[in-house]
């Protein structure tokens, strides 16, 4: 796998890239896993240029057309023979986890809008008496609804879970017809090409899909700011989406927006402990805390926080870390080193502030890769930075409070906004207080997720909602035709 020099994919065509290639490193391991392509800031606009050539025709192709081809290439990516392996060595991830959740969620997102691009695209509007004015006559007057595709969407896409992330973004798109330019995230960006090579093969016409990798900002920003870009799908940090949004604003670019969280799990003292300890271990061995929806502050009554705190700090101490190849491991790398130095310093942040470190707070004795132990920081407060800065990483926070209202409130007290959890044996209460917290979703007594429902966040941790039907509504404009009858 070492030393494979990947091409870029614009227009249908397998490019060289103008700057060369740089080196994808297996994060467990620090070895070279292959080359990534270098764009120039010329090649990411040729790919919007033609994205947007593409666009006309592919727009005016018959949904059962755009549904069969997703469908061939959700067969394609799951017999992609090594592709597990590949996403696996990129990205950090374990076996498993890499043929599960990378592969088989990329798979089932192709087959969701296979069925998607067959789904109505006009609604009947009631019709309207409306006596006669300037404009027109009296009479009744009927109105359609039509969902239209929005044009080229830009998917800038994240590096935690690239298949899966890429495939969430550009299955809807192109269910609906639009034409998509894809810049993945630097660091594990080659087995997005396989997806790219699984849609040609299926008989995608040249130009509705291109991607273009690049380790310098200015190929991603080339993306954004061209012309011939409509949208631009986003999901990331809060501070680069910021950035995005800026530049897409300047364009009135419809923008869809996932961005950073710091998920507030609010545990009452009738919970079932167990099962709370359970969903919170998640953030130290699902991606090593790299997930925007991870449980990483933890608000707990106090009349179980010390039994949730020993569960916790049992968990963490149960768990192997290291190469994730290797039999047994629970626990993997973070992304990079620069990922490594950025959880180092949160921890280190929140030792100075004052909160305890009962587990982690160190590098395991590992001689290779970026890894960061499972941290499990007590006595803390809603103001201190680990409280209120994203991680990204295997760090757990945990914050007691009294009562109900006091819960709330800390829940509340935060930037982010995006998947909040509850854990309460009284249903009722449970269901009061997910109504109250500002979070695009909630989940009560459990981490799992409905991948029908909407997803996104409110205040900085996003802008617009995916995820079954939804992402097919994000993906395309309304159009309303009105005539009178």
């Amino acid at each position: 796998m070492s030393g494979e020099a990947q091409k870029l994919f614009i227009g249908g065509e397998w490019v060289e890239p103008d700057r060369g290639h740089y080196e994808v490193i297996n994060p467990a391991t620090e070895e070279v896993v292959g080359l990534a392509p270098e764009a120039s800031v010329e090649q990411a606009h040729a790919a919007a240029e033609a994205a947007s050539q593409a666009f006309e025709t592919w727009s005016r192709t018959t949904p059962e057309q755009r549904s069969a081809i997703l469908d061939r290439a959700a067969d394609l990516l799951w017999k992609g023979g090594d592709l597990h392996v590949l996403a696996a060595a990129e990205s950090g991830a374990t076996s498993q986890t890499a043929m599960m959740m990378h592969v088989g969620t990329a798979y089932a997102r192709f087959k969701r809008y296979a069925k998607g691009a067959l789904e109505p695209t006009e609604f009947a509007i009631n019709p309207q008496v409306t006596p006669a004015t300037a404009l027109s006559k009296a009479g009744v007057f009927g109105a359609l609804e039509v969902r239209q595709p929005v044009g080229v969407v830009t998917c800038i896409t994240s590096y935690n879970n690239p298949l899966a992330n890429t495939a969430g973004k550009i299955a809807p798109a192109l269910a609906m017809g639009n034409t998509c330019v894809v810049k993945p995230a630097p660091q594990d960006p080659l087995a997005v090409y396989r997806m790219a090579a699984a849609l040609e093969e299926a008989g995608l016409p040249k130009g509705v899909l291109n991607i273009v990798t690049g380790s310098a900002p200015d190929v991603g920003e080339a993306t954004v700011d061209s012309p011939f870009v409509d949208m631009v799908s986003f999901t990331g940090s809060t501070f680069v989406g910021q950035k995005i949004a800026e530049v897409a604003g300047r364009g009135m670019k419809r923008q869809l927006m996932e961005l950073g969280g710091k998920g507030a799990c609010v545990v009452f003292d009738d919970a079932d402990v167990a099962a709370a300890v359970a969903g919170i271990g998640t953030v130290w061995s699902f991606y090593s805390g790299q997930i925007c929806t991870a449980p990483t502050r933890v608000i707990v009554q106090r009349g179980v926080y010390q039994q949730l705190v020993a569960g916790l700090e049992q968990y963490a101490r149960a768990l192997k870390v290291g190469n994730p190849a290797d039999e047994g491991v629970v626990v993997g790398p973070v992304i990079s080193a620069v990922q490594r130095g950025r959880v180092e310093e949160l921890i280190a942040k929140g030792k100075a502030e004052g909160a305890h470190c009962v587990v982690g707070g160190d590098r395991p004795d590992l001689d290779k890769g970026f890894f960061v132990a499972p941290t499990l920081f007590t006595e803390a407060t809603n103001t201190m930075s680990i409280a209120r800065e994203e991680f990204f990483g295997p760090v757990v926070t945990v914050i007691p409070f009294d009562d109900e209202e006091e819960g709330v409130k800390i829940a509340n007290d935060s930037d982010y906004g995006l998947i909040s959890y509850v854990f309460s044996g009284d249903v009722e209460r449970a269901f009061r207080v997910a109504r109250r917290i500002r979070s695009g979703g909630v989940s009560i007594n459990t981490v799992g997720r409905n991948m029908e429902a909407p997803f996104g966040g409110f205040k900085k941790s996003g802008v617009g909602r995916d995820c079954g039907s939804y992402a097919l509504h994000a993906y395309s404009e309304i159009q309303s035709l009105v005539w009178q009858g």
